[in-house]
């Protein structure tokens, strides 16, 4: 994979749900944010650029397949690499079949768009909209299997074709205001509404709400899975997880700022209060019949390429960790004739084919959200810890870093990480164990913390397998796996 290949990985894995959904849909998760989305927003870039930065400078020494699993394992501990990646792979795993669900009521709007009515009619049916998730994973699963090439010619056209179709909102913005967006309201439903101006700042509220908003930034360590297909592998995966990131992120910023510029933020909340509102929905309102039905489409295919670069991610991980022998090594196996790890996807297929049936039953696809921005804020802590340790438990990979080698510079990156992601991951935790449920699996906190404690179960059994195995288990994992 080039470097075109690896970015448009983490683009595909950041771009969809994050900016279609998340930053309208938040009036209601975090009630009273109001007119201080984009700022929150802002504010939630900042761990996400420290964490990005420190997965550069980890990737330019140790390019293999199952990134942070890879630098946690051997720049910190082992134990310590398996929690930090099965956290990232479970909320990843998740969000996958999460997204996958939520992409079918887009496919509903656009048909609907087009007078389509029973197509649109029986989309709203639960069972087929479970069936069509199912088979939106399982394709990309398939074309995962088939090769790098395969990927490719699947993911690069999706990209351009993403970007051009949400520039529309973006563009839209300059020609279209509020004013104009409740003549709209008026001629289409004959509703008027009277926008409220402002509401007063709450630190609590945007707080809650950036921790939240700091999903919007999870996809970009979807480059760093890939590091054992990567052409240049030092230089192009340190370049694209920054080019990613930065990308992603004014993209991000543009696009809802020219959403909260045409529809005024009481009206987000207010809608977001009574059902699930997205991007293309609001802009109905104001934009003509043809427009909105691109920005439909746009953002459909958006949560549909996530699915193949996020599929990839999850499937490296497990690959790496059976390649090292803590987890079953039939997982490493790679398919004879397209050199993939063919059994890796399948059980990343089971997995996500779990969070399609989780969100159907739950009934609220903020709860995968929820379990992927703790499991990722973790990742992403104990990236920054390593970057601190990596001189001391492995100065031998230390000494391959190849981009900002100034080691003052580094502990500045990792430590700034490492204060920011934990206060993030307090406000986050503090907000979900205190909001009000049906039921406590309901919460993504305890969830989480039962997975991990069952990883640990797993860890500690293919542990006592290895020592039996290996005199000395520590300097097996001071070593990177062969290519």
């Amino acid at each position: 994979m080039g470097l075109l290949a690896l970015t448009a990985t983490g683009v595909c894995s950041m771009l969809g749900a994050s900016i279609n959904v998340v930053p309208f849909m938040i009036q209601r998760n975090v009630p009273g944010i109001g007119p201080y989305v984009l700022p929150a927003f802002a504010f939630a870039a900042i761990p996400a650029l420290f964490a990005a930065l420190a997965y550069g400078i980890l990737a330019s020494a140790m390019p293999r397949a199952g990134g942070s699993y890879i630098y946690a394992s051997r720049g910190l501990n082992p134990y310590l690499g398996f929690v930090a990646s099965f956290s990232q792979w479970f909320g990843l795993s998740i969000v996958i079949g999460v997204i996958a669900y939520v992409t079918v009521p887009f496919i509903r709007d656009v048909t609907l768009s087009l007078g389509w009515e029973n197509i649109s009619n029986g989309l709203e049916i639960g069972w087929i909209r479970v069936t069509i998730a199912l088979v939106l994973i399982w394709s990309f699963i398939v074309i995962n299997i088939r090769g790098i090439k395969s990927y490719e010619r699947i993911l690069l056209p999706m990209m351009f074709l993403m970007f051009a179709l949400g520039g529309i909102v973006i563009v839209s913005a300059l020609i279209y205001d509020s004013t104009d967006f409740l003549i709209g309201l008026q001629e289409k439903t004959g509703r008027t509404f009277e926008p409220i101006k402002n509401i007063d700042f709450d630190w609590r509220i945007f707080l809650s709400a950036a921790a939240l908003l700091f999903s919007s930034f999870i996809g970009f360590d979807s480059i760093a899975q890939a590091g054992g297909e990567a052409k240049n592998p030092t230089k192009s995966l340190p370049r694209a997880i920054l080019l990613a990131i930065l990308g992603v992120g004014l993209f991000y910023f543009l696009f809802a700022s020219a959403v909260y510029h045409i529809v005024p933020w009481s009206f987000v909340a207010e809608e977001a209060m009574t059902k699930d509102i997205s991007a293309p929905g609001l802009l109905s309102y104001v934009l003509p019949s043809g427009l909105g039905i691109a920005i439909l489409a746009g953002a459909a295919i958006a949560l549909i390429n996530d699915l193949p670069a996020m599929l990839l991610s999850v499937s490296r991980l497990m690959f790496a960790w059976a390649k090292d022998g803590i987890f079953p090594k039939s997982i490493s196996k790679i398919h004879p004739k397209n050199h993939t790890p063919h059994i890796a996807l399948v059980v990343a297929g089971v997995m996500a084919s779990i969070g399609v049936l989780g969100s159907h039953f739950a009934g609220d696809f903020f709860l995968g959200i929820d379990i992927m921005v703790t499991s990722m804020m973790v990742n992403f802590l104990l990236m920054c810890i390593t970057l601190v340790t990596i001189t001391k438990v492995n100065p031998a990979l230390a000494k391959q870093i190849s981009v900002l080698k100034n080691r003052t510079l580094q502990l500045w990156i990792a430590w700034s990480g490492i204060i920011t992601l934990s206060a993030f991951l307090g406000i986050h935790t503090y907000k979900d164990l205190t909001s009000d449920t049906a039921a406590w699996y309901f919460h993504s906190t305890p969830i989480w913390l039962i997975v991990m404690g069952l990883a640990s179960l797993l860890f500690t059994y293919y542990w006592k397998k290895l020592k039996k195995q290996h005199n000395n288990i520590n300097e097996l994992f001071l070593e990177l796996p062969e290519e």
